[in-house]
């Protein structure tokens, strides 16, 4: 009689925490107006609350009641959303009355269906947790309440994240979920405990803290049972955590686990977030097994994975050409989903893997380019930014930007103005229609940042429009005044980078000075009578083409600090080579002079022969010294066979195409 009063009493206390459930919603409602009211501070600035995190012990006084936990749901806090974990075997806890009594879960199934359909009506993350302090009784209504805090949080903006932040750390029932996390650590089922980390670690209680510590340790315990789909959060997991004892040794067990298992994992994404994990530290031989294990499931690769895939292997370090090209395809079919976030990550992943593929940027570029109007000026500003690392030049979105500069260029701050300069200067692009307009614009906003620029900063933007041919001769003179004053003078590690930019911005003013005439005669030297090794092809190509060594120079010096590979010299009609020496003996200013470059495929702009910056900027010069220039890309030639190679010199030396090049500046003709 006793056991069945005491079962009563008990269900009755049970049915009174459910029913608080309905009156929940009216605090939450509350707090979300009390939200935006009263200024931000931060909680882990609250002593108090610290050092409960940092010394938070397991209760002692835990309840007697535990009840059936079946068939729920567990909702998870990896990047993607709802997950519903079948709890087949995990640790099913029942209510015991005697020995002498049955086990009645079906109540306790009603209770626990009744409490997952109002997590799911939770709309923010205080609503969780008041749900967990009014209606959770087990380990499973604490570990889900959490999770869906952390669902809910992440879906926040930075805003109201600060604020929410702060209403979660100084609820009450957080501080009652974490002992209870605490304490039931090592009675978790897997799936609870490795979405538990993910949600305190990513809601930000301090790594050092006894809570988080303990759960990584429990990770380490049963990391051996941990199934692909737990693998995956916990990779996830550790990817955001700082390098300690315990996370570093959890890594590692999380190491020899996937080298053991990657043959069974059949879930691309699954795979991503492990070569997140493992990093750039993970061994050659792993990175390579995890490649082959993404190259199994390429066929079933979509779009998101195809986006994901780049950060995945920018993570750890490792470009992998089969993947990278299967997945380039596949952003290019579907480029009018990515958001412009997503375009910028690629862009940057492609150039942390050294991964150029001129049809996926253009691909890009022509996306960004068809939707300009949908953009503004910072949007396209950063994507030609991203694209210059790259050393792809997008001509039409530049001649948009160009315009939209023209227009409105107050957005153009010191910062702003030196990455334009930069990028038009590298990629050697000079707009095609208002270039005037667009050098005064950038001119007269140079001249407003020069009361603050400093003297680096003034040097470079100088030397960028050096680069593009144009000279602002007010910031010349101050620039020169600084010089003057050695105040170009730095530490050692940007003093020898200071003076060659310095040097080319005295060389642009007489150069490219209107002033400047052609000299008749150019005062040359032979450095060296040997050639490097990537040079020996074209100078036995040329001794077979000329008939000796006779008929050209190299190594040449000029003045300026100029050099170039081979000079040959050829009559007015350029119709015949001339010897060096009976051209030295008898100057004559109608012989026509030749200077071969020979550069390397990083010197132009990706996939076409157009000169990025500083080679353009050599070309122009050399042109004012009366050379023609002759530009050939050295591992395209080096590729080439013997034979080949004497009809392509050939074809340059005796083509007047080739070597009639107009000597206006590039300000003039781009």
């Amino acid at each position: 009689m006793n056991n069945k009063i005491s079962y009563l009493l008990n269900t009755v206390r049970c049915v009174h925490r459910y029913s608080s459930v309905l009156t929940h919603k009216y605090s939450s409602t509350t707090r979300k107006h009390i939200l935006w009211i009263g200024r931000y501070r931060d909680p882990l600035g609250n002593v108090n609350f610290r050092k409960l995190l940092l010394n938070i012990l397991p209760s002692l006084h835990g309840s007697s009641l535990r009840f059936l936990s079946q068939k729920t749901d567990v909702f998870s806090t990896g990047a993607e959303a709802l997950v519903s974990e079948k709890a087949s075997q995990s640790s099913l806890e029942v209510e015991k009355l005697d020995d002498s009594e049955s086990l009645k879960p079906k109540h306790v199934e009603d209770h626990s269906d009744l409490f997952f359909t109002s997590l799911r009506k939770c709309t923010c993350p205080c609503d969780a947790l008041d749900l967990a302090a009014e209606a959770a009784v087990s380990i499973k209504h604490y570990t889900n309440c959490l999770t869906m805090a952390w669902r809910l949080f992440k879906n926040l903006s930075e805003e109201q994240q600060r604020y929410e932040k702060q209403l979660i750390f100084e609820h009450p029932a957080f501080v009652k979920l974490c002992q209870q996390l605490l304490r039931d650590a090592r009675r978790m089922t897997r799936g609870d405990l490795v979405f538990s980390l993910h949600a305190v670690v990513h809601l930000g209680v301090p790594q050092n803290t006894l809570l988080v510590q303990t759960l990584v340790r429990v990770c380490q315990e049963k990391l051996n049972q941990l199934d692909n789909r737990c693998i995956s959060v916990l990779a996830t997991t550790l990817a955001g955590m700082d390098k300690d004892k315990n996370v570093s040794a959890l890594q590692a067990g999380l190491q020899l686990l996937v080298e053991q298992r990657i043959s069974s994992i059949r879930d691309i994404f699954i795979l991503q977030n492990l070569m997140k994990c493992l990093g750039k530290d993970a061994p050659v031989f792993l990175k390579k097994k995890l490649e082959m294990a993404v190259l199994r499931e390429i066929d079933g690769l979509t779009f998101p994975n195809a986006l994901r895939m780049f950060l995945a292997l920018a993570a750890m370090n490792y470009c992998s050409l089969p993947i990278l090209n299967a997945c380039s395809k596949k952003i290019q079919e579907n480029v009018h989903d990515a958001s412009f976030r997503q375009l910028i990550l690629i862009l940057e992943a492609c150039h942390a893997l050294q991964y150029r593929n001129v049809k996926l940027f253009s691909a890009l570029a022509g996306y960004v380019n068809s939707t300009a109007y949908l953009w503004d000026k910072r949007q396209i500003f950063l994507f030609l930014s991203a694209c210059e690392t790259l050393g792809f030049q997008p001509r039409e979105l530049l001649e948009i930007f160009t315009e939209k500069v023209t227009e409105d260029p107050e957005f153009l701050n010191l910062k702003n103005l030196l990455i334009v300069l930069r990028v038009y200067s590298r990629l050697n692009y000079v707009p095609r229609v208002q270039k005037h307009l667009f050098f005064e614009t950038l001119h007269s906003c140079l001249n407003k940042c020069l009361p603050q620029i400093s003297s680096t900063e003034l040097l470079k933007a100088v030397y960028s429009l050096g680069i593009l041919g144009y000279l602002p001769h007010h910031a010349l003179d101050v620039l020169l005044q600084k010089d003057s004053k050695d105040e170009l003078t730095l530490s050692d590690d940007l003093k020898e980078q200071n003076a060659v930019m310095l040097r080319c911005v005295k060389t642009c003013m007489e150069l490219d000075s209107p002033s400047f005439t052609k000299p008749a005669f150019v005062l040359t030297e032979n450095s060296s009578s040997l050639v490097s090794l990537n040079l020996r092809k074209a100078q036995e190509a040329l001794i077979e083409l000329l008939g000796g060594e006779n008929m050209f120079r190299q190594n040449v010096r000029l003045p300026y600090k100029y050099h170039i590979d081979f000079e040959i010299r050829m009559d007015s009609d350029r119709k015949k080579v001339l010897p060096i020496v009976a051209t030295d003996d008898h100057p004559d200013s109608r012989v026509q002079r030749l200077a071969f470059l020979f550069a390397p495929m990083s010197a132009f702009c990706l996939g076409t022969t157009h000169p990025q910056g500083k080679l353009a900027m050599k070309k122009r010069h050399l042109n004012k010294l009366g050379y023609h220039v002759i530009l050939i890309q050295s591992k395209k030639f080096q590729e080439m066979t013997k034979e080949d190679a004497v009809e392509f010199l050939k074809g340059k030396i005796y083509s007047e195409d080739a070597v009639s090049f107009p000597e206006a500046t590039v300000q003039d003709n781009n």
